[in-house]
């Protein structure tokens, strides 16, 4: 009995390690599937006085092969491929809009400064001008249509970002739901480890990873608990505790990610890190939102400069010109309060551009603390303290944006955020719509009297801006001597008896002039209104010198600069995203290449396993037909 027993210890051992090796050969395809080995010990032997005598084999356990560090890293490697793969994807398409020669903004600012040179060449053709308006207004569409393509993104990535979150949930209960079984069929298994149910809860931990950066913690219990941002618990045990998307405490049209338990809940955006989700929000906030604010501020520039040089030039109608562009550098930059502020009666801050030079492309953070006011940077985190009269209404400045306190009173802890240009390209608008109100000429022309007798001449002049009230008053200068003059008009007093030097410069009225050469006693010179100077092109070609004229960065960087550095900027930080996604690709492969060496299914090894454990199947059949063919022949001899 005791060799019959032998051969059926065997028998059943060699059964369950051709069903373990089937399994294993059945899931070789099965994503995140750990092949099994039977783990066999000899039974407790016989003593038998001059020995042990064997009693066979016992199957003590199936093993799954796993290797803890390699499955983490796996997990951290799928992480990483999936915020870089969408923060890729993403810029890439901000990329290719802003460089594109036909949508990009570059060749829309060209043909708007060809079409104001042609102005200047010919400023009496209406045709010219009629150029002028429709190239405006085409470059005002490309502003537009550039600033609706990223606001469809910055839509799109709230849309992905709802689906992602709620993937996150539903891996996440999907893996407290798998605790539970792991907890109940290791207990009813007497401490066996279910091997699938923990190959499919690390199947789904990947690709919980592939959506967030989460750190896994094992409990004694077999459960898990999963982690994400800096500790803010997603699963425990049994539970899960769901994200949830929530509105930007200064702009609800934001989505941000929330954390919170008992109904609190916190904004943990800035904590998330990994996954699909970090990349997301890194989109946003490293490309998406620097990218408007940049064409915004190209737009504020272009519009402010222009507007500003326009303003001081004649229309064909002898009219000072008005704006060409809408205001934006007044009515675009937005100040957001906080959703938890509690100032009474509400504060109301106001926001403007007043030095385009000192632009940058950064929205601010406005706070009011125990030390005071300040104003935050926030693309480099640089810190200015406000004046405490900024709380009594005094305006402040700050990298040409001025702020100023209409109305109410901002209390301890109240926040605020500045978007100077964030929405400058879709407020942009043509204002001038008639080819005449193209202020093309300057406003004022100088002249000197045919009876003058000395050499002096006198230069055409420029003009201040904005226009002084009296800059079309007609105004003389008499020379009472050979070196001084007296200004007689309509203006803010008369100068009498002024010293004059040779090519200085005189103001008056919001005009500029130059007289040269030795003027004699009696000598007049006028400056007047431009009255009919419809062949004048001064302004024009002022305001097309504007194209290359050193207008942000201090006076460093021209309109076209500007947009070429945001273009680069995009384009830097695509490579970026394209390099290391390529990088993190190639570690992922040899992550999972190094877990399947351990874990993976090898088919040649399964098929020798096959033939190995049919053979040992067989031998144990065999020793078992010994076994019953002994027992036999002594039933047969005591039968006799």
């Amino acid at each position: 009995m005791s060799l019959f027993n032998v051969g059926i210890s065997g028998l059943l051992a060699s059964q369950r390690a051709l069903t373990t090796t089937g399994h294993n050969i059945s899931n070789v395809n099965t994503p995140g599937y750990s092949r099994q080995r039977l783990e066999l010990a000899p039974r407790e032997a016989q003593p038998i006085g001059v020995g042990y005598l064997g009693k066979g084999v016992v199957v003590e356990d199936i093993r799954r092969v796993y290797d803890n560090y390699l499955t983490t890293q796996v997990r951290l490697g799928t992480s990483n491929v999936g915020q870089d793969k969408v923060l890729y994807e993403l810029a890439s398409q901000v990329d290719k809009l802003l460089a594109d020669p036909y949508t990009g903004l570059a060749p829309a600012v060209q043909d708007f400064f060809d079409a104001m040179q042609g102005v200047a060449d010919d400023p009496s053709s209406l045709a010219s001008r009629q150029v002028l308006l429709t190239d405006a207004e085409t470059l005002v569409q490309r502003f537009h249509s550039l600033e609706n393509r990223l606001a469809d993104l910055g839509q799109g990535q709230n849309q992905r970002l709802r689906d992602t979150v709620a993937e996150v949930n539903s891996l996440a209960q999907a893996i407290a739901d798998l605790n539970q079984d792991i907890r109940l069929a290791t207990g009813s298994g007497g401490g066996s480890k279910p091997n699938d149910l923990l190959d499919q809860r690390d199947e789904l931990l990947r690709q919980l990873g592939e959506k967030v950066g989460i750190d896994v913690l094992e409990q004694g219990d077999g459960s898990v608990n999963v982690f994400v941002g800096t500790g803010q618990a997603l699963v425990v045990g049994v539970q899960s505790n769901p994200l949830a998307l929530m509105a930007d405490a200064y702009d609800p049209t934001r989505l941000t990610v929330g954390y919170g338990t008992g109904g609190a809940m916190s904004d943990i955006s800035g904590l998330i890190n990994g996954g699909e989700l970090a990349g997301l929000l890194k989109f946003r906030d490293q490309v998406l939102d620097p990218t408007l604010n940049a064409l915004g501020r190209v737009a504020v520039a272009l519009s402010a400069t222009v507007n500003e040089q326009h303003r001081v030039g004649m229309d064909l109608g002898g009219t000072l010109g008005g704006d060409f562009f809408a205001d934006i550098d007044v009515t675009s930059p937005a100040v957001r309060p906080s959703s938890t502020n509690t100032g009474a009666p509400t504060p109301v801050i106001t926001a403007a551009v007043t030095s385009v030079q000192d632009l940058t492309s950064s929205d601010y953070r406005l706070e009011r603390n125990g030390g005071g006011y300040s104003l935050t940077r926030l693309t480099d985190g640089n810190v200015t303290a406000l004046p405490a009269a900024f709380g009594t209404g005094t305006p402040v400045v700050v990298d040409g944006v001025t702020l100023t306190l209409t109305a109410g009173t901002i209390a301890v802890g109240d926040s605020f955020t500045v978007e100077p240009t964030r929405a400058a390209a879709r407020d942009m608008v043509l204002q001038i719509r008639d080819v005449q109100a193209v202020a093309a000429a300057a406003p004022v022309r100088s002249a000197a009297s045919l009876g003058n007798i000395g050499s002096a001449t006198i230069a055409a002049g420029t003009v201040s801006s904005p226009p002084d009230p009296n800059l079309l008053q007609p105004v003389t200068i008499t020379f009472t001597a050979a070196n001084s003059f007296d200004v007689v008009g309509v203006g803010t007093g008369n100068p009498a008896g002024v010293a004059y030097t040779p090519g200085a410069d005189i103001n008056y009225n919001g005009w500029t002039v130059q007289i040269s050469g030795t003027p004699s006693p009696g000598d007049q010179f006028t400056i007047t209104a431009n009255a009919g100077g419809v062949g004048d092109n001064r302004n024009a070609l002022l305001l097309a010198e504007l194209q290359t004229t050193g207008t942000l960065n201090n006076g460093q960087a021209s309109y076209e600069d500007a947009y070429g550095q945001m273009v680069a900027d995009v384009g830097t930080a695509t490579r970026q995203a394209e390099i290391n996604f390529n990088a993190q690709e190639v570690l992922l492969e040899q992550s999972q290449a190094a877990r399947d060496t351990v874990a993976g299914v090898n088919l040649d090894e399964e098929a020798a396993n096959l033939l190995r454990f049919q053979q040992s199947y067989q031998a144990s059949a065999r020793i078992i037909a010994a076994a019953d063919a002994l027992f036999q022949s002594l039933l047969d001899a005591v039968g006799s």
